[in-house]
């Protein structure tokens, strides 16, 4: 009989069912509710929350009027800013409790810093709007090839994405701080800290991982690689791309999931796989 576990910390972060929370509750009172951009990196539950008449919108400008809801890795600061003026346009902030910390920090910093490094992803959205409240001082080093970018100056300042990975923000710390001295902010939230300390110490003890989460997120791909260096692991985001050759001769699977991902995800992919292993 096949083991099925699922890892202490999966699912939805404090963050995330924040903003979810907040969408559902806007959408039961108002009939004009869009997000600017997907609230969560996770397609499924935004197609959930779009039959909740939550629309996601890319161009705010087409908005003449109703409540934007922004999404939880936060927006660029002038856009922002320009949002603000809407007159028949109500904004709520969804942006997660760490993340605006960290926009607050670089904001601060930004008045007197030269240089501020934020490690993370140059693309992510979360990053894009971080940069934005630095005030052209931001150097984003996704890898320890990026620090060759990092100027010497008095003192570096370094800041992280929110779900960056403890072990790789550790070592390009290290990395920098050969450069000159340096003043770390530890920006990752513990819910990332936990999903990834609980995903490890599972993907340990089993045959096979799946890794549930948008393929968009961040913190589920970071789950993946931290699973896929100790165990067979697999990154899916929905039921249908399970595969039943992936449990041939396996005695246990581990689950865990992305910030983003719904217990309904969760809870559909275990059973799946209850039915191909017969357990």
């Amino acid at each position: 009989m096949v083991k099925i576990t699922i890892a202490k910390s999966a699912g939805f972060c404090f963050g995330v069912k924040r903003a979810i929370d907040l969408a559902q509750d806007i959408a039961s009172k108002n009939s004009d509710v869009y997000t600017f951009g997907p609230l969560i990196h996770n397609p499924q539950e935004v197609a959930r929350l779009e039959k909740e008449n939550i629309k996601v919108i890319e161009d705010y400008s087409k908005i003449e009027k109703g409540v934007l809801v922004l999404r939880t890795h936060g927006i660029p600061l002038d856009i922002y800013e320009n949002l603000s003026k809407k007159e028949n346009i109500k904004i709520v902030d969804a942006a997660c409790p760490f993340v605006k910390k960290a926009q607050d920090i670089i904001k601060e910093l930004s008045k007197d810093s030269e240089q501020i490094v934020i490690v993370g992803e140059k693309k992510h959205p979360e990053v894009v709007a971080l940069v934005s409240y630095g005030k052209g001082k931001c150097l984003v080093v996704e890898d320890k090839n990026d620090v060759k970018n990092v100027k010497k100056t008095d003192i570096i300042y370094i800041v992280s994405q929110t779900t960056q990975s403890p072990k790789k923000f550790e070592e390009i710390v290290n990395e920098i701080s050969k450069i000159s001295q340096v003043k770390v902010f530890n920006t990752i939230c513990r819910a990332t800290f936990d999903r990834q300390s609980a995903a490890a110490k599972l993907a340990k003890e089993v045959d096979v991982m799946i890794v549930i989460g948008g393929k968009n997120s961040g913190n589920t791909t970071r789950l993946y690689q931290i699973c896929s260096n100790i165990t067979k692991t697999y990154h899916i985001e929905d039921v249908d791309e399970i595969k039943p050759a992936w449990f041939d001769k396996v005695e246990s699977v581990g689950i865990t999931a992305g910030a983003s991902t719904p217990d309904w995800i969760i809870e559909n992919i275990k059973r799946r796989i209850k039915e191909i292993t017969n357990c």
